[in-house]
Order: C-alpha cells, then structure tokens, then sequence
C-alpha cells in the first residue's frame, strides 16, 4: 500500500482517552475501602453522625442480594432504628414523563433553601428484564439538588420489586433519618397496578398528573386516586395552562365519588409547574397542613403501626421466596416443571403444587 493510501479517510485515528468514572481527588478522598470493611459500630456511628459516605455504602449493604451482607444488614438497621422516624415521609408516583424528577428537584431546592430543612431523595428507577440492570439516572436528572449539602439524591434499581419501589426501601428510610434527614421524598418507577405499595410506607402521597392525557374522566388508576392525598397537574405553564385548570375542575368533581379517608383528609387538587416554579410552595403547604392535622388527631401514628406490621409481612413473604428458591429439591425439580409449563404439558398450578410438595418434603 502507498504512502497516499495509508492515509485514506477510511484510517481509524487513535481518539481521545475516555474520562476517568469518578473525579480522581474524590476517589482517594473516599479511599478503597467497601462497606462490609467497616464494622458494625463503625458504620452505625457514621450513620448517627450525619457521613455520606457511610450512609451511601450502609445503604449498598442493606440492597445486597449477598446471604453474608445480610446479617450485617439487619443489625445496622435494628441499631439505627430508635434513631430514626422523626422526618415528613412523602411518595411522589406519576406516569413516566409527568415530570416527577423536575418537581421533587425544585421542591428539595425550596425545602432546603428556603426552609432550611435537610431532604432524602430516594429515587427508584426501572429495572431491565432482559439485563436486570438500571440506568439509575435520577441523581443526573436532579443535578442542582444533587450538589445541595442538605441534601441526598440516592438512585435505587427496583430489581423487579412491585408497586414503583425497590425491595430494601423501607430500611433505607429509616437509615436515611436516623443520618439527620427530615424529610425523605421517594420518587417510584411509575405509575402501575401495584404502584400502591409505596402508600404503605409514607405519610403523605402525592399523585402528579398531566392534564388532556385522556384519564380526566375515567377516573385514572381509581385505586390510586383513592389514596392519594394531593393530585399535583404538573407542566400547568404557557399554553397548557388552560388544559391543566380544566383538568382541575374535573380531577375535583371526581374527587367527591370516593369515599371519604380514615385519616379525616379531604384530598386537594392543585396546578404546578417545575419549570416556573410554580405552585411548589402550595404544594409542601399542604404537605405540612396535612401532617398537622393526622398528628392532632392520632391517625399520624396508627398509621405509621400498621406501616410496621406491613413491613413485618413482606419481609416473611421475602424471605420465604428466597428460601423456597434456594431448597435444594426445588433447584433440582424447577428445570423439569419450566419446561412442561413452557411446552404446554403441564399447568402452572400444577407446577406450582408440585414444587411445594417438594419443598415440604425436604
């Protein structure tokens, strides 16, 4: 080949060298060390002592699919806990793309700015059924709240939990307050027919919706309508702002068909707007007039009891299903009756009972 060939345009140049994945000063900053490399009283004092750090990778532990990490797990969570219950918990859920990343940013920004209150962020994004994997692109999405030192953005992969929230949520909120934090907004997958379970681990839930998506009128996610206690019509800005206040009118004329809440609240209908900030204000007043008044008349604490009890049961059927899959009988059972169950040979059902049978039998 020819000097003048070689240089075709068809020649791959070398390129630029990718950045490093972490600011090189930060990482000897954070140093090498895992959370399974600290001890017990160590990351529990971390935790108590307000360190980021420690809180991130305590959370890293109690996330962990690991049968060794869990142990660990649980004692740090049982130590942090009469440290911990003291903060606002509010569940924001609403159909992808209503702009819930956009409204908890500028609603950290004013709890944090303007009030000077300390907020978690626990944002649950999507797990792959394919990969398994997670962007986790929430705390890019937040950038502002993210560099906010009252503030923590942690992303979490749901790993196929239902109802929008990761399987390990509840104990990440209580290490989230027992690390000084006030207010811990969960931010879900989306909304879906199992979206309630975050319901039952907070205390406000707030439903964002956006206006001539075609649910006006048939009650969207009548379930969820019913447990929500504010419905925020987000993107009420510009030319959409009639859209979202006819909305309105209509989201309040359902309200009055469902019954009315045990904890005595008359659910609101408000309009928002991230991008103008507006409405933001309207919304936490709310929050707080709504927290004021299930504490006044009890509801705020058998609320969060039966939370307790709620969390209780999942943990059983958890770790019933991991100890079920693990049994050495149903491994050796469980290829056979997949296969039957995907040829058509075999029910489900039948399948199922089987496999139990097996369990039981071990």
């Amino acid at each position: 080949m020819s000097g003048s060939q070689s240089k075709s345009a068809l020649s791959v140049a070398k390129g630029v060298d990718p950045p490093p994945a972490i600011n090189p000063t930060l990482a000897r900053k954070l140093g090498s060390r895992k959370a399974k490399d600290y001890g017990k009283g160590e990351i529990v004092d971390g935790i108590l002592g307000g360190d980021r750090i420690v809180l991130s990778r305590a959370i890293t532990l109690v996330e962990s699919s690991r049968s060794e990490d869990r142990q660990m797990a649980e004692e740090i969570v049982e130590a942090c806990l009469p440290h911990s219950g003291s903060s606002i918990r509010v569940g924001v859920t609403g159909v992808p793309g209503v702009g819930k990343s956009s409204l908890i940013e500028v609603l950290g920004m004013h709890l944090t700015d303007d009030l000077g209150r300390s907020v978690a962020v626990l944002a649950i994004d999507p797990s792959s059924q394919v990969s398994k994997g997670s962007i986790l692109g929430d705390k890019s999405r937040m950038e502002f709240l993210s560099a906010n030192p009252r503030a923590y953005v942690r992303p979490s992969p749901s790993r196929g939990s239902l109802g929008g929230v990761a399987r390990k949520t509840r104990e990440t909120v209580l290490l989230c307050e027992a690390a000084g934090f006030d207010t811990v907004l969960i931010e879900t997958v989306g909304v879906g027919q199992s979206e309630s379970t975050v319901h039952s681990m907070v205390d406000f839930f707030l439903l964002l919706m956006l206006a001539g998506a075609g649910d006006e009128l048939q009650g969207i996610k009548r379930g969820i309508m019913e447990m929500a206690d504010l419905l925020a019509i987000t993107k009420a800005e510009g030319a959409n702002r009639r859209r979202a206040e006819v909305a309105k009118r209509e989201y309040e004329n359902a309200l009055h068909l469902f019954p009315s809440k045990r904890s005595q609240w008359y659910p609101r209908v408000l309009l928002c707007s991230a991008a103008e900030s507006d409405g933001i204000k309207q919304i936490w007043k709310a929050i707080e007039e709504h927290d004021c008044q299930t504490k006044a008349n009890g509801y705020w604490r058998l609320n969060r009891t039966e939370q307790a009890k709620s969390w209780m049961e999942e943990t059983i059927e958890y770790e019933l299903h991991d100890t079920f899959m693990a049994s050495p009988s149903v491994r050796r059972l469980l290829p056979a009756m997949e296969s039957r169950v995907l040829a058509g040979t075999l029910s489900p059902f039948s399948a199922a009972r089987r496999l139990l049978d097996a369990y039981r039998a071990k």
